[in-house]
């Protein structure tokens, strides 16, 4: 078996957009994915890039996906890098391939001279949190995410 991983390019779009659908469904939200292949190409390899992904290969076959960008943290006064989705389809699962992503995404890290890597997980979802635990990665239990969206997003913008 040979995993590889690569810098997803714009003929990967409907690849990831598949990804996406199915991270949503095993995560119960599938009803909330507005995305679409225009949004992506737009946003992910448009004039004015917001987010990169990497894909997984498993003998050449798409395995998976993870999805990320860079924040800053004005603390460090360097970059971060922001994991938004990190998904293994169920039959490449317990292969390597999720840490995999987590080491190829620590080399850009490094590379890029980022202070630290970042992502959220459901409390529910016991197997990530004890596999983000055995890579080292603390939760941060102190802060509470908050999130304008829709109607009030733009009711905000416009005041």
């Amino acid at each position: 078996m040979t995993v590889s991983y690569r810098p997803a390019t714009q003929a990967d779009v409907s690849l990831i957009l598949t990804f996406i659908r199915e991270l949503a469904d095993y995560e119960k939200l599938l009803s909330e994915v507005k995305a679409d292949e225009a949004t992506l190409t737009r946003h992910m390899f448009g004039n004015s890039p917001k987010s990169r992904a990497l894909i997984a290969e498993v003998n050449g076959e798409a395995a998976g996906f993870a999805l990320y960008f860079f924040n800053f943290s004005t603390f460090l006064g360097k970059p971060g890098i922001y994991i938004e989705d990190v998904y293994v389809r169920e039959k490449h699962r317990n292969l390597g391939i999720g840490k995999g992503f987590f080491r190829q995404l620590a080399k850009i890290a490094m590379d890029e001279d980022c202070g630290r890597v970042e992502w959220w997980v459901l409390d529910w979802n016991k197997s990530a949190i004890g596999f983000y635990e055995k890579l080292g990665a603390q939760a941060m239990d102190e802060w509470t995410v908050y999130r304008l969206t829709g109607e009030k997003l733009k009711a905000l913008a416009e005041e």
